[in-house]
This record gives structure tokens, sequence and C-alpha cells, in this order.
């Protein structure tokens, strides 16, 4: 599976949902939550630089100078050795909790002269809690199943008549957009499946996910019935 596709396909549906929804609509940054947890299930490089406008613009990350950091006063050494891009957690590998370097932005990151956090994270929790963050920066992300984010991109995609867009994420299949947690019956009644399979016939975008390398063969599924079912339109 190509990870430069899919660094590039989440920019690409950060700038199209961004083009989509209105300004202030509360959604987008929770849409932009489960694009980037979506990403960082793969060895994908860190992308955010791609779009920081739009993150900036849309809530979903937040800048300040780095003299902002709720431990610049104790550490201000530390905060001026920070000469180039770094994330800020710090990790003990020796540590008997050591749990892998997953949680690598939850402290924030550096681009020098800014510090960055992502709404959620653990320094935008201590960022609120300071005051710094207030009124809808402030409010809590609400989960978002992915299905549902790539149901809005494939609504946006559709008025520009972009069939690879809807098809390379269509191509991941069920497993990957829903989970196996559900049967054929359940899978079919869930709206935000019943609209995009809907796009995908309106637009011929099957041929574009079948040809993805992204693509879940049905023979390699974990359930057969149910990725027979996806790609059967």
């Amino acid at each position: 599976m190509s990870e430069h596709l899919i660094e590039d396909l989440v920019a690409d549906s950060v700038v199209v949902l961004d083009g989509h929804a209105g300004e202030g609509d509360p959604r987008v940054r929770d849409w932009f939550a489960a694009l980037y947890d979506f990403e960082s299930g793969h060895d994908c490089s860190f992308t955010r630089f791609r779009v920081m406008d739009v993150l900036l613009r849309r809530g979903y990350t937040y800048r300040f100078p780095l003299d902002r950091h709720p431990d610049h006063s104790a550490r201000p050494d530390h905060f001026a050795a920070r000469t180039e891009f770094t994330a800020l957690r710090e990790f003990d590998e020796d540590a008997p909790g050591f749990a892998g370097y997953d949680s690598w932005l939850q402290d924030g990151y550096v681009d020098p002269p800014w510090l960055y956090c992502d709404a959620g994270t653990d320094l935008w929790h201590r960022m609120v809690t300071a005051g710094d963050l207030t009124g809808p920066a402030a409010a809590p992300l609400r989960r978002t199943r992915l299905v549902e984010v790539v149901r809005e991109i494939a609504v946006a995609a559709e008025e520009h008549q972009d069939r690879e867009l809807i098809g390379l994420w269509y191509a991941f299949g069920c497993e990957a957009l829903i989970g196996t947690a559900l049967d054929v019956a359940e899978l079919a009644e869930m709206p935000a499946v019943q609209d995009l399979r809907a796009i995908v016939r309106r637009t011929d975008a099957l041929p574009a996910a079948q040809e993805s390398p992204c693509g879940c063969p049905i023979e390699a599924a974990a359930d057969e019935d149910l990725e027979a079912w996806w790609w059967r339109l």
C-alpha cells in the first residue's frame, strides 16, 4: 500500500472538506481529527504543514509564540534549543510503562518561532485549562466515524465530479472505514454507507476504487461476506 498516496489523500480531503463546509461549521475539526487518526495508523510522514492554513482557520490546530507554552518559564533553555521542527513529547524507552511513540504529538510541536497544538491533545487541554483557548476553541472534539467523514468527502467531490477521490476512499473497504463488528444487514442500513454507495454509483467511481493500490481484495478480507457486499454495487 502506498503511504504517499494516503498522505496525499488526507491532504486533498482536508482541502475538499474546507471548501465544502460553511464557515464556522463545528464538525470540520472533528472530521480532520478522524482523518489524521486514520493517517496515523499508517507509516506516513508528518503532513500537517501541507494544509496548515486550513487547520488553523478551522480550529483544528492552534498556534502560539513559543513562550506561551505552560512550561516555558520553568525551562527557557529547553525551548530556546528548539531551532527546527520538533515534537515536544519526551520518551523514556526504558520506563516500565513505555508503550511506543504513538503519542508523540500530545505535548505539541515547534516550528520556530511558533508553538503548535492540535485539538484534543494533552497540550490543548492544558491551554484550555490555562484560559489560552476559550469559546469554540475550548470545545472538546466529538468522535466521528471515518465512514461519516468519507461520506462528506464524497458529497463534496461529487460536486466537482472527482471520481478518483471518491474511488480512492471507497477502495479501503468496509473493514478500514467501519470495522467488522457489523453484519451485512446492519452495514446496509447505515445512512453514511447508503449515501456513500449511492455517490459511487452516480459518479461511476467503482473502477477507480478497483484500480487503487489501497484496495482491499475480497480474498484478503477478514470478513469475506462484508467485503463481497461492499464491492457489489
